[in-house]
């Protein structure tokens, strides 16, 4: 036998059609053949093989045409009502471009018009890969003469001179000697609608045992979908920093996004990498045979955040006018998101509208960190309590891990090239001493500043908000101490209150005899008491009691975690039956790891950025 078997005759009621056979069970034809299937039955016969005779179907898949000629979704896929798969040989597909590659193939159709029921073919070529209402291709006849397309090649295969499917026929345009044109639906129009026919399609790159199971990953991420495998970073991740953005609304699902990447994405390793990541995803290596995991060995080191950078600068427009810029860190790369001037009082509003786009650019599996590099005077701002959004009122701090830094040290060249340093040495341990800075201490900012270098402070507490004792607070910022901590409210407690501050004791000239705070036999005028805290703690101190439950809280926990670590702490604080009383409801972790940040310079609105 010439020519293939999978070609089918399809009849409902007084309408005949075509299809063809794509499993051993379905075929595909034309929604508007099967129109009748509620009065009628559906039979499939096979002109090849006669012997097998009309074969009832129903119809288990269908595009939704609303039955106007120029309605969208004219598919359905019908199964037959067999034992076994029918012993014939399905169908093979083309590239789904196959139809509209220069040089245009000629396409024959396999129909059954009338007084021809053992079928007859008709030859044609598509016009152009423009899609007429984004759904069809249109046809035309391969000679200008021949048989027309006309009813009875509704459903047929479009196939090409090596009898590959490229796409299916579904109307006529004109059949009078002058006009001879049709539409078919193309093979990634009709997978639109019959999603299981990617399957069958073959990708460029990947071989069908790879095409196969990238499908197979798809099933496995659906049945899962609380696993928080997110689409739209993984689109990202696969299109790569040059390729298409994000369509507007992302996607709603992994398979929406790779039929997205299969489709409409012209580099032809975006769904390779799409089907990579996925893999290692799912089980923790490649998805596909022969694609080597990374080299432990070689793999970068240092913290796996990948940050979500919220920075606030003073435009210079007046007071109250700030610049806010939104960014993402992928791949040891910046790449922005957003950025706008306007008043304070809008800042929250536009963060809420940008931190979604900004983390579908990380990378499927990385964790992300909310990062919000703040002006001096903006560190102690509750942006851990801002809403995620108009519709969510969940606190971006219990979303996210968030952290703040300051603006100045984070473009600090000193700073961060110390700040390198230190995560180096605590790459190597687990928890990590807690440097206190307690409630009305005496301690001058050049004692508390050889502290924290004789000590080689990694973690600094402080036991009131930035405003309570800002010289100290500013020692903290411009030592190399990766991590600080505070609470964001509160005021000197009444033990505490009438203590000397750290102001006062700054802004006497040394040496002056009333500018010494330290109580008798501290030490002599040239000599900084050696305190790490408080001249007399006392329980009923908050402050106190604050860094007493810090320490605790994170005695064991290594500084490369803390963000997380706070998450949780916050997560539990808005749970507590009181949260204004939970201790942890209003901390600020400012926590600083310059290679989180790589490339760390001019402003994105700077004209060397």
């Amino acid at each position: 036998m010439r020519g293939p078997a999978w070609q089918a005759r399809v009849v409902c009621g007084d309408v005949v059609g075509a299809g063809f056979l794509v499993t051993g069970r379905l075929v595909l034809t034309c929604a508007h053949v099967v129109r009748k299937r509620g009065r009628a039955p559906v039979t499939v016969s096979f002109p090849h093989a006669r012997e097998l005779g009309e074969v009832s179907a129903t119809v288990v898949a269908h595009g939704g045409w609303a039955g106007a000629d120029t309605d969208p979704g004219d598919v359905a896929v019908l199964e037959l009502a067999v034992e076994h798969d029918i012993p014939l040989a399905p169908a093979r597909f083309a590239p789904h471009d196959a139809a509209y590659t220069e040089p245009y193939p000629k396409l024959v159709s396999y129909g059954f018009p009338q007084h021809y029921d053992e079928g007859t073919l008709a030859e044609y070529q598509a016009v152009s890969a423009q899609l007429i209402a984004g759904e069809w291709l249109e046809l035309v006849t391969w000679h200008g003469h021949g048989q027309p397309i006309v009813e009875g090649f509704s459903g047929a295969a479009a196939t090409l001179p090596d009898g590959r499917v490229a796409g299916m026929v579904t109307a006529a345009l004109g059949t009078s000697p002058e006009v001879r044109k049709g539409r078919m639906l193309p093979l990634d129009v009709l997978a639109r609608y019959w999603p299981d026919l990617a399957e069958l399609v073959p990708v460029p790159g990947l071989g069908d045992d790879d095409r196969r199971r990238l499908y197979d990953l798809l099933r496995r991420a659906a049945a899962d979908p609380g696993a928080g495998r997110d689409p739209n970073r993984l689109y990202v991740d696969a299109v790569g920093p040059f390729g298409p953005p994000l369509p507007p609304g992302g996607f709603p699902s992994l398979r929406a996004a790779a039929d997205y990447v299969r489709w409409e994405v012209p580099d032809p390793d975006a769904l390779v990498r799409f089907a990579d990541r996925l893999g290692t995803l799912l089980g923790g290596q490649p998805a596909l045979p022969g694609r080597a995991a990374p080299d432990p060995a070689t793999a970068q080191a240092g913290p796996a955040w990948s940050p979500v950078v919220v920075e606030i600068d003073h435009s210079g427009a007046g007071p109250d006018q700030v610049t806010v810029e939104v960014s993402a860190y992928r791949d040891g790369r910046r790449r922005p998101v957003g950025a706008h001037r306007l008043p304070r009082t809008g800042v929250r509003a536009y963060v809420q509208s940008r931190i979604d786009e900004a983390v579908a650019h990380l990378a499927p599996d990385a964790d992300e960190l909310v990062t919000f590099v703040l002006p001096r005077e903006w560190l102690n701002e509750a942006v851990a309590h801002w809403e995620c959004g108009a519709d969510d009122s969940t606190p971006l701090g219990c979303a996210y891990p968030l952290v703040v830094t300051d603006r100045a040290r984070h473009h600090s060249g000193r700073l961060r090239h110390q700040l390198r340093k230190k995560w180096q040495k605590l790459d190597t341990g687990g928890g990590v001493e807690v440097h206190r800075v307690e409630c009305g201490t005496r301690e001058r900012p050049p004692s508390l500043r050889k502290r924290l270098w004789d000590g080689d402070a990694r973690l600094a507490g402080f036991a009131a908000p930035p405003t309570a004792a800002r010289p100290l607070f500013e020692v903290g910022l411009n030592v190399p101490v990766p991590v600080l901590l505070w609470p964001r409210t509160g005021t000197p407690c009444a033990v505490h209150e009438d203590a000397p501050r750290a102001e006062t004791v700054r802004a006497q000239a040394p040496g002056a005899g009333t500018a010494r705070t330290e109580p008798p036999g501290a030490g002599s005028p040239d000599t900084d008491p050696p305190v790490a805290g408080s001249p007399d703690p006392d329980a009923s101190c908050p402050g106190a009691a604050f860094l007493d439950q810090l320490t605790a809280s994170i005695a064991d926990v290594p500084p490369a975690e803390l963000p997380r670590h706070v998450m949780s702490l916050r997560l539990t604080a808005e749970a507590a039956d009181e949260p204004e009383r939970h201790w942890a409801r209003h901390l600020q972790l400012l926590w600083d790891d310059p290679r989180c940040f790589p490339g760390t310079g001019a402003s994105l609105h700077s004209p060397v950025a």
